[in-house]
Formats: structure tokens, C-alpha cells, sequence
């Protein structure tokens, strides 16, 4: 475990934002009924990532296809908690698994995947604190999307605006407009299964 781990995310007391990236179809009926539905899929795994900027790597400022509409999924925090404590890493690590038989076991029927990857900086190099991804399976998307969900706001134009700012050379202006994050409260038993 080279880098640091920290959840870092745009939060309040109740609430938690995660950032996810569609194309058109699931983001139109998402924003307008504040909820995922058809055409989204409940049958597949779905990622969910606090950081905005991990997001931004991932769909390469909403460039890439199926990917051009950023969203800002606020969850409830019992929700997210309730996810990570399901979690399993999606690789073996003794100090949270003890033995790799145990973290086969436990992955395989995980409802949750873990992984960590290099946060990234706004020209998308990374950096040397991991960012957290949360892979929910169709054990619970569905109350993802029935119980968890609070709100769901279009960043897309946010989205473009940025990338036209880092287009023009002004990534002042761009860092300005970033969506503000700071360092989650992991519970102590959560952050050791989470390799923390």
C-alpha cells in the first residue's frame, strides 16, 4: 500500500455526493424524475466516485461515448456507509483480508466492489492519495436507487465549461469552478476492511 487513502467528497450531515457519467438517454429520464430509471439497468454493476475529478479521467471531460453527461448523484450517508461496509477490495490485501482463500470467498459473493485508484489532478496526472470507486451490484442498486437517492443535478454544462477553460490554457479559472471536496469521516472498523 503505497499511497495514501482518504475518502474525499462533497458532503453535509446527511448527505453525500457521488458523480457518475451517461449518455443522453439515462441521464434525461435521471434528471427529470430526480431518479434512475429505464433505460438505466439495475441487472448490471454501477459505479459510484466522490471524486469529481477521478470522474473526469474516467469519461475524459465527458468526451468519451456513452460517457458525455456528468451527473451529480447526492445519496444519503447511511447509504454510502451501508455500501462500504458490504464492500469487499477488489484485489488481496493480508492486512484486510488475512488469508487470499478468505478474500476469494468474500469477493466473489460481495455485493460490493472496493477499488482504489490514483486520485487525478485537474490535467489528470496522478496523484499520490488513492480515490475510492464503489462498484454496487444488483444486490443493491436497487436501493441505490429507491432508498438512497436524494437529489440528481446535470454538471454537464459545468463539465464543459471547465474543459473549455483547461482547452484555453486558464486552469486558474477551471480549479475555481471544481466542485468542493474534503476528507469523509471513515469509521474506524469500515477504514481497516477498506485497507485504509
Amino acid at each position: 500500500m503505497s499511497a495514501a487513502r482518504e475518502v474525499r467528497a462533497d458532503f453535509d450531515r446527511a448527505s453525500i455526493v457521488m458523480y457518475q457519467a451517461y449518455p443522453d438517454a439515462i441521464a434525461d429520464v435521471a434528471v427529470k424524475q430526480q431518479k434512475f430509471g429505464p433505460p438505466f439497468s439495475v441487472g448490471r454493476m454501477t459505479w459510484i466516485k466522490p471524486s469529481f475529478l477521478w470522474l473526469m479521467h474516467r469519461s475524459n471531460w465527458g468526451r468519451k461515448s456513452g460517457q458525455e453527461r456528468t451527473l451529480a448523484v447526492r445519496i444519503k450517508r447511511s447509504g454510502w456507509e451501508e455500501a462500504l461496509g458490504a464492500g469487499v477490495l477488489t484485489a488481496y490485501e493480508p492486512k484486510a483480508h488475512g488469508t487470499q482463500e478468505a478474500w476469494r470467498k468474500a469477493f466473489e459473493s460481495a455485493p460490493v466492489h472496493i477499488q482504489w485508484d490514483p486520485e487525478r489532478t485537474l490535467r489528470g496526472a496522478g496523484l499520490p492519495h488513492d480515490s475510492i470507486q464503489v462498484g454496487l451490484s444488483r444486490a443493491v442498486i436497487q436501493r441505490f436507487v429507491d432508498d438512497w437517492t436524494v437529489s440528481i443535478t446535470d454538471l454537464t454544462p459545468l463539465t464543459q465549461k471547465l474543459r473549455k477553460h483547461l482547452d484555453d490554457g486558464r486552469a486558474d479559472q477551471a480549479t475555481r469552478l471544481l466542485p468542493k471536496e474534503s476528507v469523509y469521516p471513515v469509521p474506524p472498523e469500515l477504514a481497516r476492511r477498506l485497507g485504509m
